[in-house]
């Protein structure tokens, strides 16, 4: 059907109600939940305008006249100190084109592209960046959202696969994972406890804990699933306190290891903040690394070996993207980009 095979913007109310053969009054009962409307008729209207997109809010039509100057900044993690920079660095980059900036915080439980769509509802949105997060959802999801939109400091996951309806900035964090591991074991370092993110993580995560496995592999060691501590989902996600209560059960268990890999600098020093707790010294007893190279990580004592994301330039070219993409200037794109290795005083060499 030709109707059907049209895009989102064109959808009107007076099409969803040719579709399911009824009138627009009954279509408009059905989004406003009158009673006065047949359950299955309902039904098959509420179907149709899940399939199509259909935006069934009083500024639809404003929407469709008026084009978007929004841009939403959609952040899970939002009490990182790693996204405060970048969300500085794109609200002046997203200023200086003349479009003001949304920022939505993401709960850890909350579905972000179930966000998103509701914020396309509510706001007239040229774009979209997800910040941070774990991102895993079918093209047909994604297909809804139907405007440009950008991953930033979030990669392609285990899968491999690179995606053409969005856009990808970030290090290669199974690469920086094994970096890190690696290093460590060229110290002397074999037990090596790692503050991971959740069992469920397929994201980023994910792709630092194969990197850290794969680095223990390539040199003869073993891993130890007793080492590999799994992030509290009742807690914050990459906290302090996280790291924290990790490095706690650590010690309390009695777990024999000489460094620790936290996969967030801010985990890293929870877990500081643990073994010094526990009468041991960082990195006499116990060597520590983080992830991310925040600015705490050259003010903390001691000083913490970090793997630093380049993460202004990363933010900068994430909005410089989204407009090129908006004036049809670009395509899509997969941007990788080098993190660094920073070696301080919280790591020796056995």
């Amino acid at each position: 059907m030709e109707q059907e095979n049209r895009e989102l913007e064109e959808i009107t109310i007076k099409d969803i109600a040719r579709m399911c053969g009824v009138g627009v009054s009954t279509v408009s009962r059905a989004i406003n939940n009158h009673p006065d409307i047949n359950p299955e008729t309902k039904q098959k209207v509420m179907d149709i305008i899940q399939k199509y997109g259909y935006i069934p809010n009083n500024s639809a039509r404003y929407l469709k006249r008026t084009d978007g100057k929004c841009i939403a900044v959609l952040v899970k993690g939002l009490t990182n100190p790693f996204f405060a920079g970048a969300i500085k660095v794109m609200e002046d980059e997203i200023k200086k084109k003349k479009y003001s900036m949304v920022i939505r915080h993401v709960e850890s439980d909350e579905d972000e592209v179930d966000v998103a769509l509701e914020l396309v509802k509510e706001k007239r949105l040229a774009g979209l960046i997800f910040l941070g997060g774990h991102f895993v959802h079918s093209e047909e999801k994604l297909s809804k959202l139907r405007i440009p939109f950008i991953l930033s400091t979030v990669g392609e996951g285990p899968d491999g696969i690179q995606h053409d309806n969005y856009s990808t900035l970030s290090v290669d964090d199974e690469k920086e994972g094994y970096r890190m591991t690696d290093y460590l074991i060229r110290l002397g370092h074999r037990k090596i406890a790692v503050l991971a993110a959740g069992k469920e993580d397929v994201s980023i995560g994910r792709m630092r804990l194969m990197g850290y496995l794969r680095a223990l592999r390539e040199q003869g060691i073993e891993p130890d699933e007793g080492l590999i501590c799994y992030m509290n989902p009742k807690l914050p996600s990459y906290s302090m306190e996280n790291g924290y209560v990790l490095t706690r059960q650590l010690l309390d268990e009695g777990k024999e290891f000489t460094a620790v890999f936290a996969f967030s600098d801010t985990m890293a020093v929870g877990a500081c903040r643990a073994i010094a707790e526990a009468g041991k010294r960082i990195p006499q007893d116990y060597s520590v690394a983080g992830f991310d190279g925040i600015e705490l990580c050259s003010y903390y004592n001691p000083t913490l070996t970090t793997i630093r994301q380049p993460i202004q330039e990363i933010a900068e070219e994430s909005v410089h993207h989204l407009f090129d993409l908006l004036d049809g200037k670009s395509s899509h794109q997969h941007k990788i980009f080098p993190g660094e290795l920073l070696e301080q005083e919280s790591t020796r060499a056995l």
